[in-house]
């Protein structure tokens, strides 16, 4: 990670060389070379057919590995050509977990032809059946005319196909949301959950708070999960629809859960807690359009740069402002996006066309970044927002995803709940492999290092009840009687034949975000790796007698109350204070179940 990210943190280092990322990229309507998902394409000849600007004749070379096919007709295909097309959907379904993207009229060396409506009219046909064969449902996105060598007009169009793979209730994709206190994040939440809008007097919040003081305050200090559902047609499930979570799961064929974080510098550390340990696939940063960027922002977007969370931005309160602040408001995001600490492209969204190009971009460049601006209040590009998510594909690949699962089972514990005639339930996410009803796992590590046995009894997605939970997914698996009292957050649940090893002394790579003088030996701080969150002392800083702001060293540390159970390249993130670092682990002194307190010091 580039040291310069430290000025997000509002650190004092001097931000290094390098040129800024250029302009703007805005999302063209008839036809940016953004509109399926590439960057800009050749010109055929250094010119455009037809004097159209916005047209560019290609798009970049089809792929053979994602989940984007490019088709130039599907006319009256043979039934030996249907099967092959057939096979080919299925493997862009795979490619895509789930949902695929083709480009009807479209060669496949990105050369922009177009069919005219008879033959456009008839390949959809054929690709409506070839969905019905392998069970998916198709969603026409939108369709542009081109100019290329003919009087007639011609068309492509670019469908959705999805379909929930059969291992799977729905797809499932995780956004944090991030942004500063009284920007709006939970009343964002509820207006695209509950489906009703705000009153302006945050109204539409009050079923996502947790606590009485949230309520009073009208603040969040706990981490909440709040989900949207969208069918196979791409038409939003919520609870206006549905009165339950079961029924929102049952209807929906992909699921949005939102990590509702805080906003207040107060409970950072429960928002690092909810970035390390709940693995979004994405967050979104919430910026308010009357005051900027402002607070807590910053170090939030800070902290998605340094954990590598791709990140999109939603300006919210447009109806508050004047047309002219909120311009003001993106020029400001879009100078410290560009910044060489975050070398980010802007896309700033202003229509449903925009939307679809956003959201493609999004999951192929990690340096684009969609603006939206938008009201809780008067729902003014709400609609946007909606297509945006419905599109955005899962950012893993299958064959991550495939390799996870051959792993030995894994299971982070994030949360500890005892539930009347249910027993003792821990939830959180499963790292890697497979985790069915009636597995007998370990859990620890305890703080004398033992890891103990138990049985799951049971599992729940999104509070619906679920047999087999695959790695990367997040659920709550009810552990009967075992006691709570032997459990804390930052345990693991693991196969007994990974025979986990435990450490109470690690060493790690950092960059020193910021600190206010010099950083040495004896300092405490608190350590966030993954779902581990402990005191620990810095016993040694390997070639340094200590560290400044800016500065990279491999530093060993030591847990201070009880041994924890890390994996080397973890990602690690330190604070305290205004102290704050990043890098990853390097190593770890693998300690025995009976050696762990006499190497606390106990």
């Amino acid at each position: 990670m580039d040291s310069r990210v430290s000025e997000l943190f509002g650190g004092c280092c001097r931000p290094g060389g390098g040129p800024a990322v250029g302009g703007t990229l805005k999302a063209r309507g008839a036809g940016g070379s953004s509109g399926c998902g590439g960057p800009k394409g050749k010109k055929k000849n250094g010119r455009n057919r037809g004097g159209k600007a916005n047209n560019p004749p290609y798009l970049p070379p089809e792929a053979e590995d994602g989940n984007i096919e490019y088709k130039l007709k599907l006319v009256n295909p043979s039934q030996y050509r249907f099967e092959h097309l057939v096979t080919q959907m299925k493997w862009r379904l795979q490619e895509g977990r789930g949902e695929a993207v083709y480009q009807i009229g479209v060669e496949d060396n990105g050369l922009l032809v177009g069919l005219a409506e008879e033959e456009m009219r008839a390949s959809l046909k054929t690709l409506h059946r070839m969905a019905e064969k392998v069970g998916a449902d198709i969603t026409v996105l939108r369709e542009r005319e081109v100019d290329y060598d003919s009087d007639m007009p011609r068309k492509i169009t670019e469908v959705l196909v999805r379909k929930v793979p059969d291992n799977q209730q729905f797809l499932d994709l995780r956004v944090a949301v991030l942004g500063n206190v009284d920007s709006g994040k939970s009343t964002l939440l509820g207006v695209l959950t509950q489906g009703e809008l705000d009153n302006g007097r945050g109204r539409a919040r009050l079923n996502l708070f947790r606590h009485l003081h949230e309520i009073q305050s009208g603040r969040t200090s706990s981490i909440s999960f709040e989900i949207l559902g969208f069918n196979s047609k791409g038409e939003v499930v919520n609870y206006s629809d549905s009165r339950t979570a079961e029924e929102i799961c049952e209807s929906s064929s992909k699921m949005i859960t939102f990590i509702d974080l805080a906003g207040h510098h107060k409970y950072l550390h429960t928002t690092i807690f909810g970035l390390t340990s709940y693995c979004p696939d994405c967050a979104l940063l919430l910026v308010s359009a009357n005051t900027g960027i402002a607070g807590t922002t910053r170090e939030h977007l800070g902290l998605a740069l340094a954990l590598k969370v791709p990140f999109f931005i939603v300006v919210s309160k447009v109806d508050l402002c004047a047309k002219t602040t909120v311009e003001r408001t993106v020029r400001q995001l879009e100078r410290v996006l560009k910044q060489p600490g975050c070398h980010k492209v802007p896309m700033l969204v202003t229509s449903e066309d925009d939307a679809v190009t956003a959201a493609q971009q999004f999951a192929q460049s990690p340096n684009v970044t969609p603006i939206f601006t938008l009201s809780s209040v008067s729902g003014e590009s709400l609609d946007l927002l909606k297509v945006f998510l419905n599109i955005l594909p899962p950012l893993t690949n299958s064959k991550e995803q495939e390799e996870l699962m051959q792993q030995l089972t894994e299971f982070q514990v994030d949360e500890i709940y005892t539930v009347p005639e249910v027993g003792t339930v821990v939830g959180g996410t499963l790292s890697s492999g497979i985790c069915r009803e009636g597995d007998q796992l370990v859990v620890g590590p305890t703080d004398d290092g033992c890891f103990l046995e138990l049985r799951v009894c049971s599992i729940q997605r999104n509070r619906s009840a679920c047999r087999v939970l695959r790695a990367g997914q997040a659920a709550t698996l009810a552990l009967g009687d075992f006691d709570r009292a032997l459990l804390r957050k930052g345990m693991v649940m693991v196969s007994p034949e990974m025979n986990p090893t435990i450490c109470s002394v690690f060493e790690a790579e950092i960059v020193l975000l910021f600190h206010a003088t010099t950083f040495r030996r004896g300092f405490q701080v608190t350590v966030h790796v993954g779902n581990v969150r402990q005191t620990a002392v810095v016993e040694k800083i390997h070639a340094k007698d200590k560290l400044r702001t800016g500065e990279k060293a491999v530093v060993r540390f030591r847990f201070l109350k009880h041994p924890e159970y890390l994996k080397v390249g973890a990602k690690l993130l330190f604070r305290e204070g205004v102290t704050k670092g990043i890098g990853h682990v390097t190593d770890v002194q693998a300690i025995a179940a009976g050696e762990a307190q006499a190497n606390m010091g106990f």
